[in-house]
């Protein structure tokens, strides 16, 4: 086995939404992630997932059952006449709105990926990373698969390539993650029913604020924009002391605090390091008074994209 080409790839969490962007904004956060080990064998067709390890190894070996395993499927129809063996090791919890589910299918396209004699294109790879992202959501969204790819923050639309948009090198994002774990599919169901159109027309505003203040480097506009009116009220409810950890980040300088993904996790943006720092002990003491003990990331807004860590073909 050892002597099959093999590369491993590390891809980092992400944060989806970013709060003003449902399904079409997310950024990257340092400090976690999942690592894939992929072979390349002779197993024309084949998709073999020989292990999960780490913080969640209860997945589906099956690989049109996970993440990985269905984007390298994709992969070998457009590379026919190989296979793959891969082995995860699993850095993000499980429903934790931090993105493992992308991250996975991110760091086996890029490990396998640097396999290939004639590699396949990023816009490819951003492809077929969302198929295997519909598996754990019941949807292509690329809001996580788009920031894991590029880094930093980024507009990740539903055709064609994901934009990166530019952010004050200066800011940076606390996420608190609690020991609490909320599946994307009941927090999408959250969101079923009517909204009134003058909540969108805010929402737009908002989105035009944040970006706006993105590409002009200006963080009062950033400020303004950096607020959900739509998704995030109807999922507060399911994340145990949301309010308390909202209210800590923003007490604590925020320049706006949300809901990570589809939750529970609870992020918030600052403009410096020391400020959040600050803010995700005070978000962590907040979960902790609803009975949840937490872990905090602190990230460069501007955070990493995967990378190919090893590989020996």
């Amino acid at each position: 086995m050892s002597a099959l080409p093999t590369a491993t790839a590390f891809a980092p969490a992400s944060i989806g939404n970013v709060a003003v962007g449902f399904d079409i904004l997310g950024q990257s956060l340092a400090g976690a992630g999942d690592r894939a080990t992929v072979r390349l064998t002779r197993a024309a067709g084949r998709v073999d997932i020989l292990a999960i390890r780490g913080v969640v190894a209860n997945l589906p070996l099956d690989p049109h059952r996970n993440t990985a395993g269905r984007a390298l499927l994709g992969m070998l129809a457009r590379r026919p006449g190989i296979g793959f063996e891969v082995e995860l090791e699993k850095g993000i919890p499980l429903g934790s709105g931090m993105g493992g589910s992308a991250a996975s299918a991110v760091a086996a396209l890029v490990a396998a990926n640097a396999l290939l004699p004639e590699p396949l294109r990023l816009d490819e790879l951003y492809d077929l990373a969302m198929d295997g992202e519909a598996v754990a959501s019941g949807s292509r969204h690329g809001d996580n698969v788009a920031p894991v790819l590029l880094g930093g923050l980024v507009i990740a639309p539903a055709e064609g390539m994901p934009i990166r948009i530019p952010v004050p090198a200066s800011l940076f994002c606390a996420l608190v993650h609690p020991h609490f774990e909320l599946a994307t599919r009941t927090a999408r169901a959250a969101l079923a029913g009517s909204y009134e159109l003058h909540d969108f027309v805010k929402q737009s505003e908002a989105l035009a604020l944040f970006l706006t203040g993105c590409f002009t480097s200006d963080v009062k506009l950033i400020r303004r924009g950096l607020r959900d009116l739509l998704v995030e009220p109807r999922r507060a409810p399911l994340i145990p002391g949301f309010a308390g950890v909202k209210q800590a980040a923003l007490d604590a300088g925020a320049l706006g605090a949300s809901i990570s993904g589809a939750g529970p996790s609870v992020f918030g943006w600052f403009e410096e390091r020391a400020h959040a720092e600050n803010a995700g002990r005070a978000m962590a003491d907040a979960f902790a008074k609803a009975g949840l003990p937490s872990d905090v990331f602190i990230s460069p807004v501007a955070g990493p994209a995967a990378k190919v860590e090893s590989c020996v073909v």
